[in-house]
């Protein structure tokens, strides 16, 4: 009598069997995810009075340094360090949520429909979006938020247009060659519709890529939103926000006042690692050689 191996799939091998890629994917996981709490209950902490409110700048004399009451200190206007270290975890995650959001929105539908009908349609929506993509993702956004001005929404879709290129990229790559395989010219010819054959045969074939590029451009997109803070074209200025809070101390390191600077910009790159760590944990599972491998 013989027993046939069983085979574990790929993602649960990585669990069983982890290797530094996997570690690094879950101590990102971890990053991420308590950032997300930080940015969900950061209004009930401060409602329960741990944490102090991060536009009250009255209460508090300006420039600090850490102690008891003031745990990262305060900065030149007198807000606290930790309150708004903290709530820039919230505008970070708005923000990139909603530009990554919109870029999937709109990529992955060109993506499926240039992939899928060829021809002139598929040659006009490529040179649009290599157009787009050949510009330098911070000077498009930094334009963009010119023109459309402050706020959560403006900001938003200055950044997510440099991103729409790669969701269409990397979907139309897909579709055009999973649109050949056998079951696709099956239900074409038993007379299913584009429509059909785009939202039931081809969509969930050709998005496997999709989370590791919206972990990835997350990340970015938080590098993006802190460069436009930092040249004031970002969120309104009341708003906790990372790239803005270190414009601000940037004339305090040079009278040997650190920790205006320091909370803030570890907290960006806390959040950026973890997300890039995150990203690249999830390439690996998603990776098709490496599910051969295992």
């Amino acid at each position: 009598m013989t027993f046939s191996k069983l085979s574990l799939p790929s993602w649960l091998n990585l669990l069983v069997r982890p290797s530094i890629s996997s570690q690094l994917m879950l101590f990102g996981l971890i990053i991420t995810v308590v950032f997300i709490l930080l940015a969900i209950f950061c209004p009930l902490l401060t409602a329960w009075g741990l944490i102090p409110d991060p536009t009250d700048l009255l209460s508090n004399n300006p420039l600090e340094p850490p102690e008891s009451r003031h745990w990262f200190g305060t900065n030149v206007r007198g807000y606290d360090v930790f309150a708004r270290t903290l709530y820039g975890s919230q505008a970070a995650l708005e923000v990139v949520l909603l530009a990554t959001t919109l870029s999937l929105i709109i990529g992955v539908p060109l993506g499926l429909i240039s992939g899928y009908l060829g021809g002139r349609v598929d040659k006009i929506l490529l040179f649009l979006m290599d157009t787009i993509y050949t510009l330098p993702g911070l000077l498009l956004s930094v334009t963009l938020a010119f023109v459309l001005g402050r706020g959560i929404l403006n900001v938003a879709i200055a950044v997510s247009i440099s991103y729409i290129p790669q969701y269409y990229r990397v979907v139309r790559n897909h579709t055009t060659s999973v649109k050949t395989e056998l079951f696709v010219e099956a239900a074409q010819a038993m007379g299913a519709t584009p429509t059909r054959v785009l939202s039931r045969y081809l969509f969930f074939n050709v998005i496997q890529s999709v989370p590791v590029l919206f972990t990835l451009n997350a990340a970015d997109a938080i590098l993006i939103l802190g460069g436009l803070g930092f040249l004031g074209l970002g969120l309104p200025q009341e708003v906790p926000e990372w790239g803005h809070d270190l414009k601000e101390a940037m004339p305090d390191l040079s009278i040997g006042i650190w920790w205006t600077t320091l909370f803030p910009g570890l907290a960006l790159t806390l959040m950026v690692t973890g997300l890039s760590l995150l990203g690249e944990g999830l390439s690996e599972i998603f990776n098709p050689r490496l599910r051969k491998k295992i």
